[in-house]
This record gives C-alpha cells, sequence and structure tokens, in this order.
C-alpha cells in the first residue's frame, strides 16, 4: 500500500520552455517570477509573459533560500497577490518560489511552518498556483513537496513541507541547463545522482519509486561523467530525465544518511547542497556496505548499485566507491574540510543529523560513533 505525488502536469525536452507564458495565462493575469541572482537570465520569460498580455513582477533568489530572505520576500510580494508563481532556476530558486507560493496565502509568520527549529504547523490554505522551469540537472525541486530553508539564528536548514505545494506544471528542458559552470554541473549532478539511489535504498521505497530508480541510477552514473568532462548534449537529457525522476522518488520515498547530513552541514558551512551531497555519498555506501548481511534485500540493492558504479570507472569489486571519490576530487569536487567543517564540530553535527527527517529513510540506524566515522572518511 502506497501513496504517489506529482505535479499535475510535467512537460518534457527542449524547447518546451517557449509554452511557459501561455501556461501561465491559463491561472490568470498576475504572475511573480521568481529567477536567480542574474535577471538578464529571465529576461525573456518576462517578455514573454508580457507579450502574452500579463502582468509581471519579479523577485530574485542570490542564494540558497534563508529565513530571513522569505521574510524579506513576503513583505515585498504580500500585498499584491500573485495568480501564478513561476520560477526559473536551480533548486534554491525553486525552493524559493514554492516557499513563497505555499506562504503568500497563509496567516502566520514562516517560522510557524517549518519543521524542527519552527511550528512545524501545516498550512492553513493551499499555496498559490505554481510552475517550475529548473535550469540545473540536480535537486528535482520541480516535482517535490518540501522546500529546503536556511535558519541563520539556528545553523541548520530545514523543511517547508505539505504535498500541495509541488508545482502545478514542471517544465523541465535542458535546453536551460546546458553550458552551466563545471562546479555547478558536477555539484547538481552528483545531487541528481544521490537522489536516486537513496530512495531505491530506502525503507520506505514503494513499486512506483523502485522502477523510476531502477531506470534511472544507470543512467544517471552515465550521464554524470559526460556532462562534466565533455558538457555533451545527449547526456544532459539523460541527467535532466533522471534529476526529475530523483526528484519524483525522493517526494515519495524520503532520502537516507546523505540528505540526513546535508540540512545541518548546510546551515553551518554554508556550502552548495549538492556539493556536500557529491562529498558524502562515498561515505555513506561504504557504511552501508560494512552493514549490509548478505542475502537481504538491502544488500542485493546495494550491491547492484556498487557493480555499477564499478562499471562507470571501469572498476571491480566496490572499487568504484573510492572512484567516485577520487574522480569527483580531480573534477573540482572540495572535502567537506575545505568547505569549513572542523573536526573538533563532528560529534555536534553527528548529533544534530540524527533528527533529521532524511535521516528517516537510511536502511540501516547509525549509531553516533558511526555517523562521525562517516563525516571523518
Amino acid at each position: 500500500m502506497f501513496s504517489f505525488f506529482s505535479p499535475q502536469a510535467l512537460h518534457f525536452g527542449r524547447g518546451q520552455a517557449a509554452q511557459t507564458a501561455t501556461l501561465a495565462a491559463g491561472f490568470g493575469t498576475q504572475v511573480l517570477i521568481v529567477h536567480g541572482s542574474n535577471a538578464a537570465r529571465a529576461a525573456w520569460l518576462v517578455e514573454d509573459c508580457r507579450a502574452a498580455g500579463l502582468s509581471v513582477t519579479t523577485q530574485s533568489c542570490g542564494s540558497e533560500p534563508s529565513l530571513p530572505a522569505l521574510e524579506a520576500g513576503l513583505g515585498r510580494v504580500s500585498a499584491d497577490r500573485p495568480d501564478v508563481v513561476v520560477a526559473l532556476g536551480g533548486g534554491s530558486v525553486i525552493d524559493f518560489a514554492k516557499a513563497l507560493a505555499a506562504l503568500i496565502p497563509c496567516a502566520g509568520a514562516p517560522l510557524d511552518y517549518l519543521e524542527g527549529v519552527g511550528g512545524g504547523k501545516p498550512l492553513d490554505r493551499a499555496p498559490l498556483p505554481m510552475i517550475a522551469l529548473p535550469t540545473t540537472a540536480g535537486t528535482g525541486a520541480e516535482v517535490t513537496k518540501n522546500a529546503v530553508i536556511a535558519v541563520p539564528d539556528h545553523g541548520v536548514k530545514v523543511s517547508l513541507r505539505d504535498a500541495r505545494m509541488i508545482p502545478d506544471i514542471a517544465i523541465v528542458d535542458a535546453g536551460l541547463m546546458q553550458g552551466a559552470p563545471r562546479r555547478v554541473t558536477l555539484a547538481a549532478g552528483l545531487d541528481a545522482v544521490t537522489q536516486v539511489i537513496e530512495p531505491y535504498l530506502s525503507i520506505k521505497a514503494t513499486p512506483m519509486t523502485d522502477a523510476l530508480c531502477e531506470a534511472a541510477i544507470p543512467k544517471g552514473l552515465a550521464a554524470l561523467r559526460a556532462v562534466v568532462e565533455q558538457d555533451a548534449a545527449e547526456a544532459w537529457e539523460d541527467m535532466a530525465w533522471v534529476s526529475t525522476c530523483g526528484g519524483l522518488a525522493l517526494a515519495n520515498a524520503g532520502l537516507g544518511a546523505v540528505h540526513g547530513f546535508a540540512g545541518v552541514l548546510g546551515g553551518q558551512t554554508g556550502a552548495p547542497h549538492g556539493e556536500i551531497c557529491g562529498a558524502l555519498l562515498p561515505a555513506v555506501l561504504a557504511s552501508h556496505l560494512d552493514k549490509a548481511g548478505a542475502g537481504t534485500q538491502v544488500h542485493t540493492r546495494l550491491m547492484w548499485v556498487l557493480g555499477l558504479i564499478d562499471a562507470t570507472f571501469d572498476v571491480q569489486d566496490g572499487a568504484g566507491i573510492t572512484a567516485l571519490r577520487d574522480w569527483s576530487r580531480q573534477m573540482g569536487l572540495r572535502t567537506l574540510a575545505e568547505m569549513g567543517l572542523n573536526p573538533e564540530d563532528h560529534a555536534e553535527v553527528a548529533r544534530l543529523s540524527a533528527g533529521a527527517s532524511s535521516m528517516k529513510g537510511t536502511p540501516f540506524a547509525l549509531t553516533q560513533d558511526e555517523l562521525i566515522a562517516i563525516l571523518r572518511a
């Protein structure tokens, strides 16, 4: 028995972004466009919407969304309530837009609805309609039901979560993604791969999420090297698809220890989410391998994943874990220490991470010592 949540419509493929204004007009005439720090990259969308007779306001998101930025954004846009919110950007931009769409109709303060450090209240009203256009192939935020928000006063990242927060329409167009800087492509790609591996190993996996992950994991591993090393056009199509599959999978089966750590580490170091996930993935997989009993379903699934990683890097017998770590570093991925995590903080990060919502999906209960060992690795 399971439930499965997804957008009302998913438009996938190069050129699909051209229909955004037409789709937005189906929700009304007042459009809020949320974009990244460079407004010029959203100029085409603003022009398309205005040409379609829509009234447009814009909101920038220059970094990963935080509670102060969310409070300020709500103050700017709430008085002139839009009919639809359109997000054009990476996972941070889409999460910021999802949070705005969710909280504009609500009466309470943002902190009232945040998990962990806030009140954790359910949304008292339905979010505004939303269209999401990702410009990175990583987070799958265009099809997920949460928005990750940094809370600087507590040094953590937490979620605003509601099944109704899944965007009404997701438009996944690889033409918006190709050509990103290598460091962005690497971090996003590692995040995308992690987000099809963790739901597959999750104790909350379902036949629907298994089908998505079993198809996406090999394709994601193959596409990862091609987009990072060659910026190959056909591989971008595959990575965009893998990213969306990961979003659908995690929205319905949860994640695991990589993401359990990531919220705490992101809040403490300010490092990009995908980069943190990429640094953690090999160490978490190695930890799982140590704990997986032969003949169990988890062991079978884990060995299949590790075999695919081995094949990706042309090694054998589980050496792919080390090969993935070494390749990622050769491509420019930093270690957790280089991102700003001090060894003396390992114990506190482990303690805080143990209670993260993503840890509920991990296939093995991890002790404090085992969590610290992962961070050291």
